[in-house]
């Protein structure tokens, strides 16, 4: 499909499935309505569709990297029964006090980058999604656009702004509500040649 190279990227907890503490048990993850209809209709608009997850709780001794497998697993599984498919899930199992020189843990660019190599992705055509300022930070550091939900911590989060912060682009009730937002950026990247331009 022309214009396969724009790609979706979302954070998991609060953004897919609701936000619990962390998940370690496949059986206590439940997509937030809406999420797979909007990975179907992301898909169709030409997007690639890549999770970006940090999860501490490897670092932190509460869970295992194969406990976050099964966990990331059950959620392609779910969303792959709503008919929404996903082409990569990532996640970060290092902690933000380790200080490991970790390139992973967003707001760091570690696992976009892996993504753009494995999948061609043109950043400038590219959406970040997330719950947390984390996740709007790093969509800025490689150039996408940004959306931040209000699902997970983004309602709390909202709640501490006397005004919507400049570096994102707009702020909706949950990912489906952001769909118009999607359709309308690729409807301006297709007019617009600068866009296909490859961040490098």
């Amino acid at each position: 499909m022309q214009g396969f190279n724009y790609c979706l990227f979302l954070d998991r907890d609060g953004t897919i499935n609701f936000e619990k503490h962390f998940i370690k048990d496949p059986d206590e993850l439940q997509l937030i309505p809406g999420a797979a209809q909007a990975i179907r209709e992301a898909r169709e608009l030409g997007f690639k569709i890549i999770v970006v997850s940090n999860q501490s709780g490897v670092a932190r001794g509460i869970m295992t990297e194969e406990d976050v497998k099964r966990v990331n697993n059950r959620l392609v599984e779910l969303l792959s029964e709503e008919g929404a498919v996903v082409d990569a899930v990532y996640y970060c199992p290092h902690d933000a006090s380790e200080g490991n020189g970790c390139s992973c843990r967003k707001p760091n660019a570690g696992m976009f980058e892996k993504a753009k190599q494995e999948y061609d992705i043109d950043f400038n055509r590219s959406i970040m999604v997330g719950d947390r300022l984390t996740d709007i930070e790093s969509g800025n550091r490689i150039g996408a656009a940004t959306v931040l939900v209000l699902t997970g911590y983004g309602a709390r989060l909202q709640e501490s702004w006397t005004e919507k912060p400049g570096s994102i682009d707009i702020v909706a009730p949950t990912l489906y509500e952001s769909m118009p937002f999607m359709r309308a950026k690729v409807d301006e990247w297709k007019t617009n040649k600068k866009g296909s331009e490859k961040a490098t």
